[in-house]
């Protein structure tokens, strides 16, 4: 009878080459999953090995008569990498996910049969009300569980996701004498603590060093915007081989690659709403591209060996999430660049995702409202659903917003996922003042030690080291504070490259989608808005590189538009006209914070177009909160919006406005400016909001 020992040592050989030999603590993490039967959580540095462990665990139970292996993994690329690996080691892998349900009959089928060994399935899919009534029969053959990227499902995890920690939760009770093995390569102590307690008392917890021997790591600090655009084009023309240009969010990796595609690289965007993410993670491991320009959305799991450079314009919140990025470069080499170009709009981003994952009291009260008065039970005692676009609606709660707090009560136990929407369990719920407390006093900590590493505080492998408390951190003497060097192009761009990147990104318009639909249960309006809005132009979105220091000025007080903004909105204007039918008139929105501003705008355009302004619209009362969902908004907005009395409109008009971000207040202005004889609205804004 094959041992243990020889299964793992068969499948390092077939994913690995024939000299390769099992590292000891895989050896000991098999040895524990397949003739114990424990649970193991494993904390290895990325490319140290740890899928070979449930490849080898599997091939090990599978000839013991053990059912398949279930990996719960939470990326489809992860996915899709693991299915190919697994088919190197020799074992029939499958998953079910949301992008192959004409496959599903089928891959079940197969499980039922016996002839799949290892099924890869998302936390999404767990939470599907269909699919989790498969999960007890499921389970039930399952010879071993495996959660991957195991910090997921920790409170203090830097990627932590309510959803993957209530799914295997469940998992693991549905499954109590089921080996399982959890992995990741990026936990502190705190986050490995949490994860193995999760696990249970008697869980065999294996770490080892995370230091990165192929790794030079490198900042690149004080740079203005346009100079960390200038910065990157330079790098990633001059870098060796290919590799990944880390942005913070979608607009900005977007943003990122028309700049880098404009000076003639071969870049493209990957981020969660590109839809060709499959050919693109190809071309980058085929390196048919140079670059890749990604959000986290390219992070976990990604399997390309001889990833050359990273390049992170923005840094993480957290060294854990950084040090996670970075590791996919320079498996298979000896030497890699990582490289972080920080910017002064980063600690805003990190703030907003900070304070969007920790639940709100007073909107927790307010959605657990609506589930105890229009949920319950029917006449056959079956559980009433509530839709999320209902309680949005009935709260006020904006879906984004909304969508995190229904998970993170679903983790408490005070909600339920339904077929159709949500239901109260019937549990109470509290807020845990210091649980969320001590959340954010670590995320605050993570900010600040992320704060040093881009000030080069020390060696910056040992800082990464320290930081994730690895047993055994030193200096790397490779880092640029190590040795001094920075790759090219050194501490600063080429000046006219900086000139070259104004002058591109001041060129772009920042097109307003018109909205499509009304909210639902509102009076007056309903269905499709139709022709009375078109599609609207700004000059600048978000945190603009071309434009951010004008808008800090900008929004200081209320003051005259300074010229470069008058002039960029004559600019805008003119690449818009062959797009639109020529206004009849000028109309100023109504400004709370900034008519002066707004008055200037709008009096320089009517100026230069030969158009009159019309003072056509009121306002009454405070604007709707931020935080307001649509229905709400849209409600407020038609109350304390109206037509100046006796104003008279013949066609379009442009609507002049500072900013846009909802587009329901230049939606429901022009429901009203219609009524007068306008139509359709063209909506104009200095500044358009993500």
């Amino acid at each position: 009878m094959t041992s243990t020992a020889e299964f793992l040592a068969a499948t390092i050989r077939s994913v690995a080459g024939p000299e390769a030999a099992p590292r000891p603590d895989q050896e000991r993490a098999v040895t524990e999953l397949v003739d114990h039967g424990r649970r193991v959580l494993v904390v290895q540095a990325t490319g140290w090995g740890k899928s070979a462990v449930y490849w080898g665990a599997t091939a090990a139970l599978r000839s013991r008569g053990a059912g398949p292996t279930l990996v719960v993994s939470p990326l489809l690329a992860l996915m899709r990498d693991q299915i190919a690996a697994a088919e190197r080691a020799g074992l029939h892998a499958a998953t079910i996910n949301s992008t192959n349900i004409e496959e599903w009959d089928e891959v079940l089928a197969s499980l039922a049969a016996g002839t799949i060994d290892v099924l890869l399935i998302s936390p999404e899919r767990l939470s599907n009300p269909r699919f989790a009534e498969r999960l007890p029969q499921l389970l039930a053959r399952t010879g071993m569980l495996v959660i991957d990227e195991a910090h997921c499902v920790s409170d203090w995890g830097f990627d932590f996701r309510p959803d993957y920690q209530r799914l295997t939760r469940t998992l693991l009770q549905l499954a109590p004498g089921t080996p399982v093995l959890a992995t990741t390569a990026t936990a502190n102590a705190r986050v490995t603590e949490d994860v193995a307690a999760q696990l249970g008392e008697a869980t065999v917890t294996l770490r080892g060093s995370l230091a990165r021997a192929s790794l030079r790591l490198a900042v690149v600090p004080g740079l203005s915007p346009l100079e960390r655009y200038a910065w990157v084009a330079e790098a990633v023309g001059q870098l060796p081989g290919s590799g990944i240009v880390y942005a913070l969010t979608v607009a900005e990796a977007e943003r990122v690659t028309g700049f880098l595609q404009a000076q003639g690289l071969d870049v493209a965007a990957y981020t969660g709403k590109t839809e060709n993410r499959t050919e693109l993670e190809d071309r980058l491991r085929d390196n048919q591209v140079k670059a890749l320009v990604a959000t986290s959305a390219l992070g976990m799991g990604y399997d390309k060996p001889d990833l050359a450079f990273c390049v992170h314009l923005g840094s993480p919140a957290s060294p854990v999430a950084y040090y996670q990025q970075v590791g996919r470069a320079g498996r298979a080499l000896d030497n890699a660049i990582a490289v972080l170009v920080p910017s002064d709009a980063d600690e805003r981003i990190w703030e907003y995702f900070a304070t969007a994952g920790i639940p709100d009291p007073e909107q927790v009260d307010r959605v657990l409202e609506v589930l105890a008065r229009e949920g319950g039970l029917d006449e056959s005692g079956h559980q009433l659903a509530v839709s999320e676009s209902a309680i949005s609606t009935a709260t006020g709660i904006r879906p984004g917003r909304l969508a995190t707090q229904l998970k993170i009560l679903a983790v408490d136990g005070a909600v339920e996922r339904v077929r159709g929407g949500w239901a109260a369990s019937g549990q109470p719920w509290h807020f845990d003042e210091q649980k969320w407390s001590s959340l954010q006093k670590v995320r605050a900590t993570e900010a600040d030690l992320m704060r040093r590493y881009a000030h080069g505080e020390g060696c910056l492998m040992q800082f990464l080291q320290q930081a994730l408390d690895d047993p055994d951190p030193r200096p790397c003497g490779r880092c640029s504070v190590c040795d001094g060097h920075l790759p090219p192009p050194g501490a600063r761009p080429s000046e006219d490259l900086v000139v070259t990147a104004r002058q591109h990104f001041r060129g772009l318009d920042s097109i307003v989608e018109p909205r499509k639909l009304w909210p639902s249960r509102l009076e007056g309006v309903r269905g499709k808005i139709g022709p009375i809005i078109a599609e609207g132009r700004a000059i600048a979105f978000a945190d603009d590189p071309a434009w951010s220091d004008v808008l800090a000025r900008l929004w200081v007080d209320d003051q005259e538009a300074p010229p470069e903004i008058l002039q960029a909105a004559v600019a805008t204007l003119r690449r818009w006209a062959p797009h639109w039918q020529r206004p009849t008139a000028v109309v100023p929105m109504p400004s709370r914070r900034y008519p002066r501003l707004v008055g200037s705008v709008a009096d320089h355009l009517a100026q230069v177009g030969h158009l009159p302004v019309v003072e056509a619209l009121r306002v009454s009362g405070p604007p709707p909160s931020d935080e307001a969902a649509s229905g709400v908004r849209v409600s407020q907005l038609l109350e304390r919006t109206g037509v100046v009395d006796g104003v008279e409109l013949n066609g379009p008009v442009l609507l002049v406005d500072d900013t846009i971000r909802t587009r329901w207040t230049a939606t429901v202005a022009a429901h009203l400016l219609s009524t007068a004889g306008a139509g359709p609205v063209l909506p104009f804004a200095i500044h358009q909001l993500p």
